[in-house]
């Protein structure tokens, strides 16, 4: 894992497909010019078309593959290749691939064969790659402009000092304590404006859960891949919620507070915590946005937020498909329906609704799948869609869940312009939308 930062070149797109990345055994990376870079949707090896690239967003990093062959494209024969070998040290060689910073989406995954007894990979986004004029290059797009996670928003050093006395100041708080290990174990965004005092802060409550995604990243059986950090081992009082989220909402830049993290499990499973938080919170203050992310699996519960003040809600979804749902979510006392319910429940209540909507090229932009996403926006008419990676392996995902390898995808940016056709009210984004938002700036695929 390399974390990198771009030189800043004002080109907006490659004039041609860059050239095929790989590793060798100790993780060095290098270009291979002999062959372009390709990528993949659906196990499918694609050669991408220069306009789905743009310059490695700063702040991301790249990732090598073990067990995994590099493919490339090559430009005589027209067809993909695989590498065994490296072609400079005839060694051992892995394929790479880029997991890019908040607020850009994939449209093409990392091109590579999986040897046999390969790992699984983490839990993150794998995005294809290239090398081209002094740059890498990847192939997906900015998804929103709101630049509340950008690296370029924060000194380290000032972090760590503002986060130490907060936390110095707050010894009794064991919500505060838990963030700030968030914010300097883990780098997590949302913690770390928390302690800057702005945008969107988080409030993880709850230790336990209703599903048992593949994807989880806070919690993972033993022997697969693991979870990329912990999860939190209490639930905070109504008081220690309140004393994060209602200074912030006061007096923060355009502020959200958020139940419902990668730290925890299912926040409805701690509605009576939470009502009585919101109502605590509200009677200090009735600015900024109180949102839930969340499973939305327990319609009755999320009725009670709202009516005491829940403002948004966030629903994930990896699918619209009830089985393809079921199969990543592996629910349990719980359905696809109740899903749906929760949705139109917030919607009945005056409420904003965006769905968390998974993207992985090659399933997102099934034929199939996109009918039952446009059903679903039909029936329901959700406000917002977060277009978020999905952070797993993508095979491991697409074998878990039994899907077609021969199903025909649209393509991440034509599926995009379709949706935006059929539903022109809805707005697309990758966070949390604050209840006050009529209009989001129109985002450039």
């Amino acid at each position: 894992m390399v974390k990198l930062i771009p030189d800043g070149s004002s080109m907006r797109h490659p004039d041609s497909v860059p050239a095929l990345l790989i590793a060798d055994k100790e993780g060095k990376i290098t270009e291979f010019p002999e062959l372009l870079m390709a990528g993949m949707s659906n196990g499918a090896f694609i050669l991408p078309d220069p306009k789905d690239l743009i310059p490695l967003p700063e702040g991301s990093e790249l990732f090598t593959l073990p067990g995994r062959y590099p493919v490339g494209w090559d430009p005589e024969t027209d067809e993909a290749v695989v590498l065994t070998k490296n072609p400079f040290t005839k060694g051992q060689v892995q394929a790479v691939a880029a997991f890019m910073a908040p607020a850009h989406t994939s449209i093409l995954t990392g091109s590579y064969q999986t040897q046999q007894g390969a790992p699984v990979l983490p839990l993150f986004a794998y995005t294809a790659v290239g090398w081209y004029r002094d740059r890498f290059w990847v192939a997906g797009f900015r998804s929103d402009q709101d630049r509340r996670q950008d690296v370029d928003q924060y000194r380290q050093s000032s972090l760590e000092s503002r986060t130490r006395k907060k936390l110095k100041q707050h010894k009794d708080n064991r919500l505060i304590q838990h963030l700030g290990k968030c914010c300097l174990t883990y780098g997590c965004p949302a913690a770390r404006n928390y302690f800057l005092g702005r945008w969107e802060a988080p409030l993880p409550t709850s230790p336990t859960c209703n599903a048992r995604c593949l994807g989880c990243i806070s919690l993972q059986p033993s022997g697969c891949c693991p979870a990329t950090q912990d999860r939190i081992t209490f639930v905070p009082s109504v008081k220690e919620i309140a004393q994060v989220a209602a200074p912030h909402l006061e007096s923060a830049d355009n502020p959200i507070v958020s139940f419902g993290q990668g730290c925890e499990g299912e926040p409805l499973l701690q509605t009576d915590v939470i009502a009585r938080a919101i109502q605590m919170i509200r009677s200090h203050t009735s600015r900024g946005t109180i949102n839930l992310n969340s499973n939305s699996s327990l319609p009755d519960s999320v009725s009670r937020l709202a009516q005491v003040g829940l403002d948004s809600i966030r629903v994930s979804l990896n699918s619209a498909q009830e089985t393809f749902y079921n199969r990543y979510y592996r629910p349990q006392n719980y359905s696809f329906a109740d899903v749906m319910r929760s949705i139109d429940v917030m919607k009945d209540n005056g409420r904003l609704v965006s769905l968390n909507y998974f993207i992985l090229p090659g399933f997102t932009d099934s034929e199939q799948e996109f009918t039952a996403l446009c059903h679903l926006l039909q029936s329901h008419r959700p406000d917002f869609i977060q277009l978020r990676n999905l952070n797993i392996d993508p095979e491991w995902y697409l074998q878990s869940l039994s899907f077609p390898t021969d199903a025909l995808a649209l393509g991440i940016r034509h599926w995009l312009t379709r949706i935006r056709e059929e539903f022109p009210l809805l707005r697309f984004g990758y966070f949390n939308p604050q209840k006050s938002e009529h209009t989001t700036p129109q985002i450039s695929t």
